[in-house]
């Protein structure tokens, strides 16, 4: 071999070398769907739920806020914002946390879809205040807080719609199994739908439709099924020793004995007025893994409560 067909040599075992380093320097795509099922990450337990009920066994679902931590405060840990490399998308649902952390997950992997689960849904001002007897309908409209309720999973109605955005992803992800997707689909809602007769049925002829919650998770079910919520707690701000005074008086007015509370959540100003008006009280999670068996739950606890 003459000396120019020896540089020659030398120069291509060294592009190729060069050339395979960049590759493995590179961001590895997401999983192809005809590779396995598509890994996706959600941003709450109940989400796992609906993914898991549209996607079947074509899904992994990973959840960023772990059971026990609060969706409005939760930072994501190192190996979280690692394990996205992994996924084909991320399903946001508007909870508190994604303000700050939204843009940071979408830029772990720019392979990832990032789907918004309620860019077609109605959100509802977060409450802030209770009509004091003294005041029309119309002033306590206007104490009304401006920021949007995100606890949109609590109603059916809305899930629903959440469940229409994860198919049209999941579809666009895996256009092989689409129509495996639109009759997952077609059961959940048809699941959803015997939910909402079921939990009519359970809440009808109440003596009383007013409960008392410490944290407002309750405003969209409340607004589905002609509930009240009466909030302790709104936008992270406990009540001042005045309003706390209101509240207890308006359960005494109301014969409230019950204030619901969370477990991700203080109970201390809920165990206050519990003990004021001689009640107690009890915990529903709003972020229970089994959604559709949890509303069952939390709607018989309601019917138990306000049927007393």
């Amino acid at each position: 071999m003459n000396i120019r067909a020896s540089r020659f040599f030398i120069w291509m075992v060294l592009a190729s070398m060069l050339v395979g380093m960049m590759g493995a320097c590179a961001p590895s795509p997401a999983p192809a769907a005809e590779d396995g099922p598509l890994t996706v990450m959600v941003s709450i337990v109940p989400q796992k739920y609906f993914v898991e009920r549209v996607g079947g066994d074509r899904v992994q679902v990973m959840v960023m806020v772990e059971p026990g931590n609060s969706p409005a405060t939760y930072e994501p840990k190192p190996e979280q914002l690692k394990a996205l490399s992994a996924a084909a998308a991320y399903f946001s649902i508007g909870v508190p946390f994604e303000n700050a952390w939204l843009d940071k997950i979408a830029a772990a992997n720019n392979n990832m879809l990032m789907v918004d689960t309620i860019a077609n849904v109605e959100r509802r001002p977060m409450t802030a205040h209770h009509q004091h007897d003294d005041e029309s309908e119309e002033e306590a409209h206007e104490h009304e807080g401006g920021a949007p309720d995100p606890h949109v999973w609590l109603s059916p109605e809305l899930v629903k719609v959440q469940s229409q955005a994860i198919y049209e992803a999941l579809a666009q992800l895996d256009p092989a199994h689409k129509d495996a997707y639109q009759t997952n689909l077609a059961a959940f809602v048809a699941d959803i739908d015997q939910l909402e007769t079921d939990i009519k049925a359970t809440l009808s002829g109440l003596k009383s439709n007013k409960f008392m919650v410490f944290h407002p998770a309750w405003g969209y079910f409340a607004h589905d099924f002609g509930l009240e919520q009466i909030a302790v707690e709104v936008g992270g701000q406990e009540p001042s020793a005045q309003e706390l005074a209101h509240l207890i008086a308006e359960a005494q007015e109301e014969g409230i004995q019950v204030v619901f509370a969370q477990p991700e959540f203080s109970t201390t100003d809920a165990e206050t007025i519990a003990k004021e008006i001689g009640g107690e009280v009890l915990l529903i999670s709003p972020l229970a893994p089994d959604w559709l068996a949890n509303m069952r739950r939390v709607a018989q606890t309601f019917a138990d409560v306000l049927g007393q």
